[in-house]
């Protein structure tokens, strides 16, 4: 039987820090990484925490020379060596030491077993400690300059601990990742932490952006326009939190208190619209959004632009004369000082009030509109004032178009009576001579007169025109302006031309905030602008413009003509269209699209669970991330329950440029493709027979599209 010794410790001792000499057998060679000026400062706060191993130093006849050789503890050593330089510690200050004298073992390997044997603190015992210290009263601050970190580490510190503990004990036991625990930090609400955590085990996606997507979707960004609108300000003063990510870009946040935001933007849109109502609309509509196309419908009364007074019209030179000033100063420099970019921004936010003067209605007009309160997509407050509705139109314009109908009636009986309303024999006397009543030479001609005269007179305006490219184009584009910017102005062209209009109404609001209607609406807005207010000198003004202007306007125009959309079947079959036409009126949308080089990923559309995911299958949500993202994206999702599959694909496809079907532009057919396989095949269009079946084929191109 062996028996055990027992072991004998090494002694320590202070020694005195001139005695002692760094060791060449210290096995730590590499400076790279490692900080001496911190540990020096935190020796100097808390003084040595763990002592230096050292061993006698011997000359080359094997005797003690009385100083010390530090095989482990070099960069202790190093930064107590750093303390004597710069005077904050003697010289002779007493080290306290650890003597080793075992020539069993080297000193190389006591270096090495120091350094490898040491076990690291978990991270979750350094959340905890530096808790501890918080709830201890030391600040983030004098915390963060202890352990010569950020202010900003200490609070992501602080984060972490403040996990669920639940959650925290499974990542103590390697139940989770660091970053998934770093995920869960994003709230606060231990309940819907452990809720998540509890989902993800029957889910294939374990992500940290899912975690933080669960944990947040019941939460408004702070980018949300309803936040802009309000103010974040406003918000925390009536005692609303912010949940921040301390470890991600998150754009300012979540709000977490979402009635609280709903009842303070209630209240702020509501104030706006009592000032606006006070102007004399006879009625305000308020909404965060409107559908597209709301003023659809609705005529449009004119404002005139109020005078600026002489001190405005001064203070507006004087402010575009500094700014124009500071713009010379300095054109060309990389760094402009902070207070020369406030003073130029401070410039701007004056003068736009100066340039944008509010319209000024006529009170009578005033009184039978009204106008439209909704919140922009910057927060700001969009006013569209002055629409009458068609119920609210005077009742004097109606009486006047009857009458005007009556007339024209009237004229015809008369014309009627005559026989067949020429003037042979229609006033001759009975005697059959020729003599005229003079009054015969004041009434107008038959109305069966003027009307032949003038069907020649058009026969030879057709031909003139016909022969004149320039007037001809001149005569549609004046036909386009006045059906697309004038109200009931369909009378005033001669030219039988107009745009079948689709106004794209009643498809939600969404449609308001892409960059497509944005740009639609603020290019119309600048034709409005310098189209006349009336139609009868619309002419004079198309004439003003040159080829490029009116090649301009004459697409703006045709545009609203274009009509690429596709509805439900059963609406084709209720007489509106037949599917037949449908079909081909996608097929030539995208010969336009190739023509006009439509991208819809450089339009701005990406898809969401607003606009598809929330609106389509679960298979077919997974075929969008797979088609994307991969197979292997997909099938991280394939566990989860369809909205929290939508959300998570709606993160999945940002920025991937992923495009539904019916949104993609096809490849052009080429003549090759087109060719039957026999004579008997009937022609297609998109692969699906258009002959076969009538109008109602379930399987044509509509349908193909619909399924999608």
């Amino acid at each position: 039987m062996t028996k055990h010794v027992k072991i004998t410790l090494s002694g320590a001792r202070d020694i005195p820090f001139s005695a002692l000499v760094l060791s060449q057998a210290n096995v730590r060679r590499v400076k790279a990484g490692v900080s001496i000026d911190s540990l020096a400062a935190d020796i100097e706060r808390r003084g040595l925490l763990q002592s230096l191993t050292v061993r006698a130093q011997r000359d080359e006849e094997g005797q003690e020379t009385g100083k010390f050789e530090v095989p482990a503890g070099g960069r202790r050593f190093r930064a107590l060596q750093q303390l004597v330089k710069t005077r904050r510690m003697a010289k002779t200050e007493p080290v306290p030491c650890i003597v080793r004298d075992d020539d069993m073992v080297s000193a190389e390997e006591d270096s090495l077993a120091e350094n490898v044997h040491r076990e690291p603190l978990h991270p979750l015992d350094q959340f905890r400690a530096m808790q501890k210290l918080v709830e201890r009263g030391s600040d983030i601050e004098s915390i963060a300059a202890t352990f010569m970190v950020t202010p900003a580490v200490v609070k992501q510190r602080l984060k972490l601990a403040g996990v669920s503990p639940k959650l925290q004990d499974i990542y103590a036991e390697d139940g989770m990742t660091l970053e998934q625990l770093i995920a869960f930090a994003v709230a606060s609400d231990h309940a819907r932490q452990e809720q998540v955590w509890e989902m993800l085990q029957t889910s294939n996606t374990q992500q940290p952006w899912f975690i933080r997507a669960r944990l947040t979707e019941d939460k408004v960004r702070a980018s949300d326009k309803r936040v802009r609108f309000v103010t974040l300000g406003a918000y925390l003063a009536a005692g609303g939190h912010v949940l921040r990510d301390l470890f991600e870009s998150d754009d300012g946040g979540w709000l977490e208190d979402v009635a609280l935001l709903d009842r303070l933007q209630t209240e702020k849109l509501e104030a706006e619209v009592a000032a606006v109502a006070a102007e004399g609309w006879k009625w305000v509509e308020q909404a965060v959004d409107f559908p597209y196309g709301h003023t659809y419908g609705l005529r449009p009364i004119d404002g005139e632009e109020s005078a600026s007074s002489e001190e405005d019209e001064a203070r507006l030179e004087a402010l575009r004369e500094e700014a124009d000033r500071l713009e010379d100063q300095w054109a060309g420099e990389e760094d402009i000082p902070d207070e020369i970019a406030a003073r130029i921004q401070a410039i701007d936010e004056e003068i736009a009030p100066l340039v944008s003067k509010p319209l000024l209605y006529d009170p009578a007009e005033m009184a039978i509109a009204g106008a439209f309160v909704s919140i922009d997509v910057d927060g700001s407050l969009h006013i569209e004032r002055g629409y009458v509705r068609p119920e609210d139109e005077p009742a004097g314009e109606v009486e006047e178009t009857a009458a005007d109908g009556e007339a024209g009636t009237g004229d015809a009986e008369q014309a009627g009576e005559g026989g067949d309303g020429d003037d042979e024999g229609a006033g001759a006397p009975a005697d059959g001579t020729d003599e005229e009543d003079p009054d015969d030479l004041l009434r107008p001609l038959p109305d069966k007169l003027v009307t032949d005269l003038t069907a020649h007179r058009t026969l030879a305006l057709r031909d003139a025109v016909a022969s004149n490219p320039l007037v001809a184009f001149a005569a549609m584009l004046h036909a386009l302006v006045l059906e697309t910017f004038y109200t009931y102005s369909s009378s005033a062209s001669c030219v039988g031309i107009s745009v079948r209009s689709n106004r794209l109404i009643g498809y939600g609001s969404a449609l308001n905030d892409c960059a497509s209607a944005k740009a639609i609406n603020e290019r119309h807005e600048g034709w409005s602008a310098r189209l006349p207010d009336t139609t009868d000198t619309v002419w004079d003004v198309l004439a003003t413009f040159d080829a490029d202007e009116q090649a301009a306007l004459f697409a703006h125009c045709v545009s609203f003509g274009i009509d690429a959309t596709w509805e439900p079947a059963t609406q084709y079959n209720q007489g509106r269209v037949s599917t037949r036409a449908v079909a081909a009126r996608i097929e030539h949308s995208h010969v336009l699209a190739r023509a006009s080089g439509l991208d819809m990923v450089a339009a701005g559309w990406t898809a969401t669970v607003a606009n598809y995911l929330g609106r389509v299958t679960k298979p077919q949500i997974l075929a969008a991330v797979e088609e994307a993202c991969g197979a292997d994206a997909a099938g991280r999702l394939g566990g989860l329950k369809k909205p929290e599959m939508a959300s998570a694909a709606e993160d999945l496809l940002q920025g991937k440029g992923w495009l539904a079907k019916p949104l993609r532009t096809p490849e052009p057919i080429v003549a090759a493709d087109l060719q039957a396989a026999n004579d008997d095949e009937a022609p297609k269009v998109g692969g699906h027979d258009l002959d076969a079946g009538g109008e109602g084929d379930e399987g044509d191109a509509i349908d193909a599209v619909a399924a999608e």
